[in-house]
């Protein structure tokens, strides 16, 4: 009862505020550039963030930060796995530059939140028209990363149960070939904590890993969307090793990009019910980030 209690005054604020916020955002329009409205946005993110603690008891941590490019320059584009709402406001809050979304066209339509969110100018498809989806993704992705923003996209196009896989969507891998982009793949347990298409919201923790930047240079289409893959499904499944199935990745060798990941004995088999409440493997294991991760706890 009261777990159900403190999901519905979280939601009840998160529709209140996002009212707020997106009128505020709408009424500046006029008179301010898409980056002071990305950081309005960026400002309800983080309280978000705060709120879900203090309600419903989730905290959360990034470890990886020495992964993020020092150069304020360098383009990237953000693939990451999708398992809840969570990661669609924390990645705002955790990136230092600007980040453009590849988000489905409906969200458009939501009042006030869709209304701000069009002045943001990203990427918005009908996920129905592959073909034009494609082409969208590809012309407006030139011109958004020649401002300076950094493209975020989830390659399995929409949010997955924990413990499965989708087959990546390839147009991640293809802007970055075709505009010799550099990737940065992340992955986070999110589903353990908020599962897609629930109501409660469940204590405990969300581990956030951001990968080593993958390099464009001289891969294929399909090396590329392979080593992608690999590192992110070979991160969900050290993060959270006990709910995926043993054929929930494709049948291929691409994991051995990971250099051999399914043998390490860094992390102990164990199912989510230890994230759930809170406990992260290094500290079951009483040690610390390996030397030279960054992490941070938010």
């Amino acid at each position: 009862m009261i777990l159900w209690l403190r999901s519905l005054l979280f939601y009840l604020f998160g529709f209140t505020s996002v009212t707020i916020f997106a009128t505020a955002i709408i009424l500046v329009i006029p008179f301010t550039s898409i980056r002071t409205r990305y950081s309005m946005g960026v400002a309800w993110c983080r309280l978000i963030q705060k709120v879900l603690y203090l309600l419903c008891g989730i905290r959360s941590q990034v470890k990886g930060l020495e992964n993020i490019p020092k150069d304020p320059n360098k383009p990237l584009i953000v693939l990451g796995k999708h398992q809840s709402a969570w990661e669609t406001f924390v990645y705002l809050s955790i990136f230092p530059k600007e980040l453009c979304f590849v988000f489905k066209r409906e969200l458009l339509y939501v009042p006030f939140f869709g209304w701000a969110l069009a002045s943001l100018r990203m990427i918005h498809i009908n996920r129905g028209d592959r073909e034009n989806a494609r082409e969208a993704v590809a012309a407006q992705g030139k011109v958004v990363l020649k401002e300076g923003r950094w493209i975020a996209i989830f390659p399995e196009g929409t949010r997955t149960p924990r413990g499965s896989f989708k087959p990546y969507r390839k147009g991640g891998v293809r802007l970055a070939i075709s505009t010799h982009t550099d990737i940065l793949p992340v992955a986070q347990n999110s589903g353990a904590i908020w599962p897609r298409k629930t109501f409660l919201k469940r204590p405990g923790l969300i581990t956030l890993s951001i990968g080593p930047v993958i390099s464009v240079q001289g891969k294929t289409e399909e090396q590329l969307q392979l080593e992608v893959e690999a590192w992110i499904e070979g991160e969900m499944r050290m993060t959270c090793p006990g709910i995926f199935r043993p054929n929930a990745f494709r049948d291929n060798d691409s994991f051995n990009l990971r250099s051999g990941y399914e043998e390490s004995t860094v992390f102990r088999r164990a199912d989510c019910s230890d994230i759930a409440r809170g406990r992260s493997f290094a500290n079951s294991r009483g040690s610390q980030a390996p030397r030279g991760q960054r992490t941070l706890d938010l």
